[in-house]
């Protein structure tokens, strides 16, 4: 063990060091870290060893969640999004269930090992984007800030709206497989869904009232303000827990409150929680490398290649531009929208969670689909995430320039791309 937290310490620092040059070269973190995770692992030098249901992996593993979660939902300002609904609506109103839809067909059709329910599964827990493995789509100033922010507030949402759904099929699977009987998996849905709201508003509510009310009176530190903010999504998660609750939903559920009640002292105190949720996650994404990926490369099958690659095209581009219908958009922005929707960390931890909570026949199957599809959704959206917004960007200038009769202001109010809203922070880059 020793020797991985050695590995591990350098790993770090190392790219640290060269962070930036790797960045500015389109070389993503958790690229970077997936592969060195595959070549110190058990498959390469066999340096870095263990298992994500081991007692410190499994608590990397839900501390990352927790925080992910829970710094994702605080990002969200619901006062903010309230203005500009309907993008982001449809993209989880419509686009979302249909990609869930879309890609249960396609397991049961290519993946015929896998149930029905098994086959909901993968969709489901590989619908979730991951807007920081491709930073520069949500950051570069040339994107239209709308669509940025469509893309923001969609991957700081879907991961959390996905939580309930994941947590019934994995009871419905259960009981179908006679692992649960159905009245024990509809109880537990109830308490997990609904202890899990219910606390997480409860931690939520309360401790952004608080922190509001203690900072506008000069009473909190700011280093404590940080520390308090980080004891609210573990404290949601916690209470829920030993409530019987699902504790995920509960950090979800809270950031959301929390965000909302925090006032303007929320986005400061919520800087640590992500910085350490950014730590976690790179480390996540170089256990992923050593103990998911790299033991499951002499398991691609056609079919696992097949649907890893059609997750990342057919079945999310096709609902997003199903779900784009009627708002006008042009042909290169639906293209933009539906081809950035990189799957990450969200996937990988709930294909573990999924396989850790009950032992299905298709466990074997469904995490070697997870770390492929995700693999091929560091390496393709990380490399294009840069040129493809650079190039879109020139393309809405271009459309943005003066046409005969028109002045600038006037050629924009013809494009929806080009409506001004609110643009909310979005999740630091890995």
């Amino acid at each position: 063990m020793t020797q991985t937290v050695a590995i591990v310490a350098a790993v770090v620092f190392g790219y640290g060091m060269v962070s930036a040059w790797l960045t500015r070269r389109s070389v993503s973190g958790p690229l970077v870290f997936a592969v060195i995770g595959v070549v110190f692992g058990p498959w390469g030098l066999d340096l870095v060893d263990g298992r994500f249901d081991e007692g410190g992996l499994e608590i990397l593993a839900e501390a990352t969640l927790v925080l992910i979660l829970f710094a994702d939902a605080t990002r969200i300002d619901l006062r903010v999004l309230r203005a500009q609904t309907t993008l982001p609506l449809r993209l989880l109103g419509i686009g979302l269930p249909l990609t869930v839809i879309g890609g249960t067909a396609l397991a049961l059709a290519l993946l015929g090992e896998l149930s029905f329910w098994e086959a909901a599964l993968v969709a489901a827990i590989l619908a979730p984007t991951d807007a920081a493995l491709g930073q520069a789509v949500v950051s570069n100033p040339r994107v239209p800030v709308r669509i940025r922010q469509a893309l923001n507030v969609e991957s700081g949402l879907n991961d959390g709206l996905m939580l309930p759904a994941i947590t019934i099929l994995v009871a419905i699977a259960a009981a179908e497989e006679g692992l649960d009987s159905s009245t024990n998996w509809a109880r537990f849905v109830a308490e997990q869904v609904g202890y899990g709201v219910v606390i997480g508003l409860i931690v939520g509510c309360l401790g952004g009232v608080a922190l509001d009310y203690c900072v506008g009176r000069g009473w909190v530190e700011g280093a404590l303000r940080q520390l308090a903010t980080l004891a609210v999504a573990v404290g949601a998660f916690a209470a829920a827990s030993a409530a019987g609750g699902n504790g995920f939903v509960a950090a979800f559920v809270a950031g959301l409150a929390f965000g909302l009640l925090a006032g303007d002292a929320c986005e400061s105190a919520a800087d640590f929680t992500e910085d350490e949720g950014q730590l976690l996650a790179l480390l996540t994404f170089l256990f992923y490398g050593a103990l998911l990926l790299g033991p499951r490369l002499e398991n691609l099958t056609v079919g696992i290649a097949v649907y890893a690659l059609a997750s990342l095209t057919i079945i999310r581009m096709v609902p997003v531009a199903v779900a784009m219908v009627g708002v006008r958009l042009e042909p290169p922005t639906i293209g933009y929208l539906g081809w950035f929707g990189p799957r990450g960390l969200a996937s990988i931890l709930f294909g573990l969670f999924v396989v850790e909570e009950v032992e299905l026949a298709g466990s074997e199957t469904i995490l070697d689909v997870v770390a492929w599809t995700v693999f091929a959704s560091i390496v393709l959206h990380g490399l294009t995430a840069v040129p493809f917004a650079d190039r879109y960007g020139s393309w809405f200038e271009a459309m943005m320039e003066p046409a005969d009769g028109l002045g600038p202001a006037e050629a924009g109010e013809m494009m929806p791309e080009a409506e001004v809203v609110e643009q909310m922070r979005p999740r630091l880059p890995m």
